[in-house]
């Protein structure tokens, strides 16, 4: 698994972990929050679908840093699909983060930032997906909300 940080370049999940404990010790007396969030983009003309997942270590009042993953797949995905393998995707790098985090694991609850929201084809989704987050454990965040999804990955997602 790699991340693109548009600081370090290239990094493994262990660097990305590294790198937010670093962040954090820099300043610690500050708030911090720990944001994953996916989104994906239909590209038709190439009958592929890009999927984009972000990590964002929220710096309160002071700025950000973020890590992004791109997987790409092979074929269109209807929304309802999508919206789900989003969910699916941040969940799977909040597991994968708290595991490299290990022994510098930071005292932050990780929220979900769901690209779903109260206008629009995805509303029948919400209820669903936010049970699927808070079960897993975590806090989850829809639109207007849910920037990690609906700014910082939806970025990468158009290239």
């Amino acid at each position: 698994m790699r991340f693109m940080s548009p600081t370090k370049g290239n990094m493994t999940m262990d660097d990305v972990a590294a790198d937010i404990s670093a962040y954090i010790a820099e300043q610690s007396e500050d708030r911090y929050r720990l944001i994953v969030g996916s989104d994906s983009q239909p590209h038709l003309a190439r009958q592929s679908t890009l999927f984009v997942t972000a990590i964002v270590v929220h710096r309160v009042g002071k700025g950000a840093r973020f890590y992004i993953l791109k997987r790409p797949y092979k074929r269109p995905i209807p929304l309802r699909q999508r919206i789900f393998m989003e969910a699916s995707m941040a969940l799977e790098i909040v597991h994968e983060l708290e595991k490299a985090l290990g022994p510098h694991r930071v005292a932050l609850p990780i929220e979900v930032h769901l690209d779903v929201g109260e206008d629009g084809e995805t509303k029948a989704l919400i209820k669903d997906l936010i049970g699927w987050v808070t079960q897993s454990g975590y806090l989850p965040k829809i639109k207007p909300e849910s920037f990690g999804a609906s700014k910082v990955a939806d970025r990468y997602s158009k290239s």
